[in-house]
């Protein structure tokens, strides 16, 4: 069956009603997304043996974006956060690109480093062209440690050495390049680096000091682009106005700190979703805005000959489909099955997508109408339930709130306790 992703009126429903619903446009059964309820997700005696002294579980909201197609193809796409407007803005914009063929992507492949520190190296340069000489060798002494990785087509594909000065010395770093294939590849990069930490010893000289996987994934790149409707953004004058936005935080570092927040406001909503290392994909994010020119935006966007907005972006993103908690957390699983992606490349694909569009969504806020016309009426909602509402009243004094300009705590409560009055 082919997933379709336009759901129109799907915040109209309750949360049980629109897993059903999803569950049909997925074409799944929706005993499938069961774990997705609190009650029959992750349980205090499976968190035991995910974590050291556990003592409970924190629950985060699951939201599903609706809109996108990705690479021809329509994805109902689950999001983990605790913040309101994300999940409704990424839907927003998914839906101004489906108008022009959705979102293109394309990767680098799922290439993780290794990198093994040597110390104490009399001969650094020396030493650099002796492990070099030697690649084949490392290479195949890397491959043995991982038979069922290479059977699935993955493993070693290369060796690199840096010469790293340091106020110690300077150091002979080894970076072992991996194709991990569909796993995120920490564990396996991991071992490789300690198997053959030794030899690089002996060859070199010198002593192995840290043999550890790199997190600044620059071999993991995945790219997507997308024309989003003049129109439906707003016109020709928001168009441009998102395209100064974007200029702003690509010139400048205290913008760019906030514009790529919104873009991991919707890359690490995936990813927390799926059960994947969101620190791990935040700080190769981070560490790839770090440009030698100084820290900027990771998206850009331009206007094409058409008056729309192009948007492009390109990520670092270590995701996996085997292992870690994707494989051990019942509600990852429950994402994974909804979101249908059969590889690695795919879920990086659909993240990458994510992110752009949530990034859009927040730079056509912040042009047209600001943005918190749109993300405090998202928020009086939690403001209504921290006030005691409950719930058709949570919906009313939402409206009143916001209606009023006054989306604080204490006036929630007096707008509830009016209400009360009154129906009492």
């Amino acid at each position: 069956m082919t997933i379709n992703s336009r759901i129109p009126g799907l915040r109209n429903s309750g949360p049980a009603e629109r897993r059903a619903i999803v569950a049909e446009h997925a074409g799944i059964d929706v005993a499938l997304l069961d774990t997705l309820d609190p009650a029959a997700g992750l349980g205090l005696g499976q968190a035991d043996h995910m974590i050291e002294n556990a003592v409970g579980i924190i629950g985060v909201p699951v939201g599903i974006a609706t809109n996108f197609t990705v690479d021809g193809r329509d994805y109902l796409v689950p999001m983990a956060t605790e913040e309101p407007s994300v999940v409704a803005a990424a839907s927003n914009a998914a839906r101004m690109a489906r108008e022009h063929g959705g979102f293109r992507t394309s990767t680098t492949g799922p290439v993780m480093i290794a990198q093994i520190q040597i110390v104490d190296v009399v001969d650094p340069a020396a030493a650099r062209l002796r492990i070099l000489e030697h690649t084949a060798e490392i290479l195949r002494l890397a491959d043995d440690q991982d038979p069922v990785l290479r059977g699935f087509g993955g493993g070693p594909r290369d060796l690199e050495v840096r010469l790293v000065p340091t106020r110690t010395g300077v150091h002979v770093v080894v970076h072992l390049r991996v194709d991990v294939r569909d796993a995120m590849g920490a564990n396996a990069v991991n071992t490789m680096a300690e198997a053959i930490a030794p030899r690089l010893a002996e060859i070199s000289g010198g002593r192995t000091l840290l043999r550890i996987l790199s997190n600044k994934a620059d071999q993991r790149i995945t790219r997507v682009r997308a024309v989003f409707d003049r129109e439906l953004l707003g016109g020709a004058d928001v168009v441009r106005d998102i395209v100064h936005a974007s200029a702003f935080a690509e010139a400048d570092p205290y913008r760019a700190a906030t514009h790529n927040k919104g873009i991991m406001n919707g890359i690490t909503a995936v990813v927390l979703a799926t059960g994947n290392d969101t620190r791990a994909v935040e700080a190769g994010c981070h560490s790839h805005a770090a440009t030698p020119a100084g820290y900027t935006a990771l998206s850009h966007y331009e206007v094409d000959t058409d008056g729309n907005l192009v948007g492009t972006l390109e990520v670092p993103l270590a995701v996996g489909l085997v292992g870690g908690a994707t494989r051990v957390h019942p509600t990852a699983q429950a994402a994974v099955t909804l979101l249908g992606v059969a590889t690695a490349a795919e879920l990086s694909a659909v993240i990458a997508a994510v992110g752009l569009a949530q990034n859009l969504a927040a730079c056509r806020a912040l042009a047209a109408e600001g943005i918190q016309r749109g993300h405090m009426t998202l928020h009086a909602r939690t403001i209504a339930a921290s006030a005691g509402a409950e719930g058709e009243e949570v919906g009313v004094v939402a409206a009143r709130i916001v209606a009023a300009g006054r989306v604080r705590l204490e006036f929630a409560q007096e707008v509830l306790a009016e209400i009360r009055a009154v129906t009492v």
